[in-house]
């Protein structure tokens, strides 16, 4: 960062004292994309309810005064329908919602803060990546750890995010477009970017099984997770696990043959299919049908993208009205 030198004094200078409340780690968000299909042109919510539910359980984590959650949702529509004009027509562009929270009270202590202030940020948003439904290359960095138990890695908060940061840096600027997350000191897999990380493989029973780390404490409580879980569970094709496994877990199915894919799941993306795990120097080949996405990547992809737009009729999809 580089300062100005000529410093200039102003006879006085007026701040909001809840902006410094701001800066200790209070915002907190929820992403949800309003989508217009091109059949109906019908505006839809993609599970609003669920994000209502995640974003009242993170302003308790952090003490900020409650709200209406319904209220809220209504708020969010209205806004929806004032500027649905700002929704992308095209498939795979959406408009994007943050709903927002920060800690408004007029004092310079770390405590509970009585009021807040609430708003939604949106912006038209495109592929999450510049390349699109593109796989990607991610890096295992263990000198780093997202979360920990009694944390709030589990929390939409604010503070989870910057330190991130600097690991995704390093990552891309050697070669990766991601950083996968571990913890403990057997490297436990656990997400990978801001996204939750699935793992489908022949497991050493030889059943064929979708695996994700599970909800203890540390790991986001992600809606697109719960939708990938729930739409696995109803396909009844394969076992699908909530459970923790290893880096040494992943090398040893990659080596042996049993490793199908592997994919991030999340808001922005969806899925975003995975081709490689950087890890202790060595480099290892993610399987890809077509060279692009596994089968099952794409077809979760394409499922959920089809109920977001209205195309699978879904109680997941909400019609704006």
């Amino acid at each position: 960062m580089r300062l100005h030198t000529n410093i200039h004094t102003p006879p006085s200078l007026r701040v909001e004292i809840r902006f410094i409340i701001s800066a200790y780690s209070y915002p907190f968000f929820v992403r949800h994309p309003s989508h217009l299909p091109g059949q109906d042109g019908k505006v839809r919510l993609f599970r609003p309810d669920m994000n209502m539910r995640r974003l009242a359980r993170s302003t308790q984590r952090i003490a900020l005064p409650d709200f209406d959650q319904d209220q809220f949702l209504e708020c969010i529509k209205e806004l929806v329908k004032v500027d649905s004009a700002w929704i992308p027509e095209e498939k795979g562009y959406s408009l994007y919602l943050r709903p927002t929270a920060i800690g408004t009270q007029p004092s310079l202590g770390v405590g509970a803060s009585k009021n807040a202030k609430m708003f939604v940020i949106m912006s038209p948003v495109g592929p999450y990546y510049k390349n699109g439904f593109a796989p990607v290359s991610l890096l295992a960095d263990d000198r780093y750890n997202r979360a920990w138990p009694g944390g709030v890695g589990n929390y939409k908060i604010g503070g989870n995010y910057a330190p991130g940061v600097v690991p995704q840096i390093e990552a891309g600027e050697k070669g990766y477009d991601q950083l996968l997350w571990l913890s403990d000191e057997d490297h436990k897999v656990t997400e990978v970017g801001t996204m939750n990380f699935f793992v489908f493989w022949t497991n050493k029973a030889g059943e064929k099984e979708l695996i994700t780390a599970p909800l203890e404490g540390t790991i986001l409580p992600g809606v697109t997770r719960d939708s990938i879980i729930d739409l696995a569970k109803q396909w009844g094709e394969f076992k699908v696990t909530e459970g923790w496994f290893t880096m040494k877990d992943l090398i040893e199915a990659q080596q042996e043959g049993r490793l199908i894919e592997a994919f991030g799941a999340g808001t922005a993306c969806i899925v975003s299919p995975v081709k490689n795990i950087g890890y202790q120097g060595k480099d290892y080949a993610v399987p890809l049908a077509a060279g692009k996405s596994g089968e099952l990547t794409l077809r979760v992809n394409n499922t959920i993208s089809d109920i977001q737009y209205g195309d699978i009729e879904s109680e997941w999809s909400v019609v704006v009205e």
